[in-house]
């Protein structure tokens, strides 16, 4: 689903992506082996990178597959994170608000935040809330799946994101 959302907007595949708090590795797994492209999955947790580790170093992985262990506040602000993806893709990360935020200063300026969203449900993705970051919401899909769209509009203040853990605990919005 987040390839199509993607391609639904852009005739060519992205040439970076990250996936934020990938986890077991769904969506950017599935990402690397659609597009063949630097692919970077994050996670805080070390036993979840561990597993990463291995899949994207089988004889058999796409080449492209970077994983990186840590909090998403502290490795946005890294040299080679800050505004180095075209993509960013979120499943199950955290509420709105705190996705946005932890997700915005990997983006460069003109690319998408894509989040899984439930399929039915109101928008929570305030126009006001996502100005604040530079994001703006471009697509809301609901059927088949449902997932967000956003676009950086512009460069991302640097106050964001907040350090470790503000960005839940005291959300934007």
């Amino acid at each position: 689903m987040f390839w199509e959302a993607w391609e639904s907007g852009h005739r060519d595949a992205p040439t970076a992506v990250l996936d934020l708090g990938s986890g077991g590795g769904v969506p950017g797994l599935a990402l690397l082996a659609h597009w063949g492209v630097r692919t970077v999955l994050l996670d805080a947790m070390r036993r979840r990178t561990v597993f990463l580790e291995r899949a994207v170093h089988e004889p058999d992985a796409p080449a492209g597959g970077e994983v990186w262990t840590g909090r998403a506040e502290v490795l946005a602000r890294q040299p080679g994170a800050e505004e180095s993806f075209d993509l960013v893709t979120a499943r199950s990360f955290a509420p709105p608000a705190a996705t946005a935020e932890c997700a915005v200063r990997f983006l460069r300026v003109g690319g998408s935040l894509i989040v899984s969203e439930p399929p039915e449900g109101t928008n929570r993705w305030p126009e006001a809330g996502l100005a604040e970051l530079g994001l703006s919401l471009r697509a809301s899909l609901r059927e088949p799946y449902g997932v967000v769209i956003l676009v950086k509009e512009a460069a991302t203040s640097a106050r964001y994101p907040r350090r470790v853990g503000v960005p839940q605990k005291r959300p934007l919005f």
